[in-house]
């Protein structure tokens, strides 16, 4: 029985070791070897590193896995940034880094910081306070220009709305440009999702705007009826124009047709058979005594 138990004892010690002496690096991921706190190097002196599959170690040899994929940095929610515009408004800002450990200086990336992305998330706070003091406006083309755009009464809240394209592109390149040489990092993007005011602005600026639609609203209901006003009345013009053009040349006739007929001597015949056929039509007739009354 003791022998039996060593045995199994001996095959659990194994089976153990075999275990602890493997590690799957997954796909996208590299790894690095370090032995009692030092990572295996090149013979150049390069920061050695192991592709994804099994990789067997020694007992005192610990893995460091990196994930090369592209990884997003959240400031949002309770991690979202809160800073001061120039103005004074308090603005609360939702953003997201994207990035990627550069492969080239992962030594800076895994040991040049103990928290390297939680420095990085405040340098990048730290940036885009300084960059949201000093932006300034820049002319926006007529044509551009929309009628639900934010009044200028909001102030900085406004202009940093109407210029966040701008905004982002400069501070993703600082990015690019300090942080990513620095800490090993290959910045992709940064992503301003959303610029929040405080609630007394939001409220004002949704008043603002519902009062400013509905003028709008009155405004093209009213010109809408003038147009149509005047549309009308031009029709009615023209069909006016058309009678008097009608009367005109149906006067123009008679008078040519009466001319005809004093011109041959039978213009009294004419008025008299008119003027027997009038009367013989009518009901009622008055006829004067020639007292002049």
């Amino acid at each position: 029985m003791i022998s039996t138990g060593l045995i199994l004892g001996v095959v659990a010690a194994l089976l153990w070791s075999l275990r602890a002496a493997s590690v799957r690096v997954p796909e996208g991921h590299i790894a690095v070897l370090t032995s009692f706190g030092a990572a295996e190097r090149e013979p150049g002196g390069a920061l050695k590193t192991r592709p994804p599959g099994l990789l067997v170690k020694w007992p005192w040899q610990h893995v460091v896995l990196v994930s090369m994929m592209e990884q997003t940095i959240e400031l949002a929610g309770e991690g979202a940034i809160r800073t001061m515009a120039a103005d004074g408004t308090a603005l609360r800002l939702d953003a997201a880094l994207r990035y990627q450990p550069n492969r080239a200086m992962l030594e800076e990336f895994l040991f040049g910081l103990q928290h390297p992305l939680e420095h990085v998330s405040t340098l990048f706070t730290c940036l885009l306070r300084n960059e949201l003091a000093n932006v300034q406006a820049a002319p926006v083309p007529a044509q551009h220009s929309v009628s639900n755009a934010l009044p200028e009464e909001a102030g900085s809240y406004a202009l940093i709305r109407r210029e966040r394209g701008l905004l982002s592109s400069r501070i993703a390149d600082f990015c690019k440009a300090r942080i990513g040489d620095e800490h090993g990092i290959e910045f992709k993007a940064v992503d301003l999702t959303d610029i929040l005011p405080p609630d007394e602005l939001r409220d004002a600026l949704n008043a603002v705007m519902q009062a400013r639609s509905a003028a709008e609203a009155h405004h093209y209901r009213a010109e809408s009826d003038c147009r149509q006003r005047v549309l009308e009345a031009r029709q009615g013009v023209s069909i006016a124009r058309a009678r008097a053009t009608a009367a005109a040349d149906e006067l123009e006739t008679l008078g040519k047709a009466l001319t005809t007929l004093h011109q041959q001597g039978v213009l009294q015949d004419y008025v008299r058979r008119r003027k027997a056929e009038v009367l013989a039509e009518s009901r009622l007739l008055y006829v004067n005594d020639g007292e002049g009354r």
